[in-house]
């Protein structure tokens, strides 16, 4: 029961977090936005750290290291992220996030050596293809300065910076760094590099009086950020890391709903199409081995 709330906890909250951003685009410049929400995120983390006496001491090669996950996973990568949602609906930004399931494969071969199984290949050009059909109506004229294919490039450029930053994390794990440290100083790293961006780009430090973009902002910083990684990383140790990683499959369901009702998302016949091919294609490269081998011991033992 504690996993299964946990799990649905996490897929409502991050299926959401998409809706929620779009309340924060227009008035307050996005650096902005974000420098608030991760300065929100960072305090909550501290506090908690603080709480539990977790050791903070790092060398300082660990904390070059997290000063560069700080730049993908928590800075950069939800800036271009924000970019990518005034030209698309949450509904086709969170669908287009799905393939960093995809992202974080390629990346593992390409810097930790592991071996590419063919089920991740074929789920790989099934989220292409599912991508491809979803933005037909743009790729077919091949019209590349179009809003929605400049939202996609955009949403498909900030998951890749957040699978690089996926990886710094793999590597920080392996070299003692744990999840609340490497989050915590993150947050910390990321708050601060928004800032400076912010500085040099001459944003200005404003906030929106609109109840809609400050209770999304506290919504984004302490469910979206604190509270939903935590359940993650709680299912990762409790469940598995596959199990666990279905929650990024999950939850475009989710925001696809709430951006048909809000939004009025359009659905056309290659947007169902591409929609079940990226979630098809996710759920192979999330699919055991194992599960596939005992399918087919199944059937050759049966009279």
């Amino acid at each position: 029961m504690k996993n299964t709330l946990l799990y649905i906890s996490t897929v409502l909250i991050w299926g959401t977090t998409w809706f929620a951003i779009e309340f924060q685009l227009g008035e307050v410049a996005v650096e902005v936005s974000l420098l608030y929400r991760f300065t929100i995120a960072a305090a909550c983390m501290w506090a908690f750290c603080l709480w539990r006496k977790v050791p903070m001491k790092l060398s300082l090669k660990n904390h070059s290291f997290i000063l560069m996950l700080a730049f993908f996973n928590f800075s950069f990568n939800y800036m271009v992220l924000y970019w990518s949602q005034e030209y698309l609906t949450s509904a086709m930004a969170s669908i287009a996030f799905s393939t960093l399931l995809i992202m974080n494969i390629i990346n593992t071969f390409i810097f930790f050596g592991k071996p590419i199984a063919g089920r991740v290949i074929a789920g790989a050009m099934c989220g292409i293809a599912g991508i491809m059909a979803l933005f037909w109506f743009d790729l077919k004229d091949f019209d590349f300065q179009s809003a929605s294919m400049v939202g996609l490039l955009l949403a498909l450029g900030g998951t890749l910076l957040a699978s690089f930053g996926n990886m710094i994390s793999v590597r920080n794990g392996k070299n003692g760094v744990s999840v609340l440290q490497g989050n915590a100083w993150g947050m910390l790293y990321g708050s601060i590099t928004l800032g400076i961006f912010a500085l040099i780009n001459g944003s200005e430090f404003t906030f929106s009086s609109a109840p809609s973009y400050w209770i999304s902002l506290i919504y984004l910083a302490v469910f979206g950020t604190v509270i939903a990684f935590a359940c993650y990383f709680i299912l990762f140790n409790n469940i598995g890391a596959e199990k666990a990683s279905y929650v990024i499959v999950l939850f475009p369901f989710i925001a696809v709903a709430i951006s048909t009702v809000y939004e009025s998302f359009i659905w056309h016949t290659s947007t169902v199409v591409g929609f079940v091919l990226v979630v098809v294609g996710n759920a192979l490269v999330l699919t055991p081995v194992g599960f596939f081998r005992k399918r087919h011991s199944s059937k050759r033992a049966m009279p």
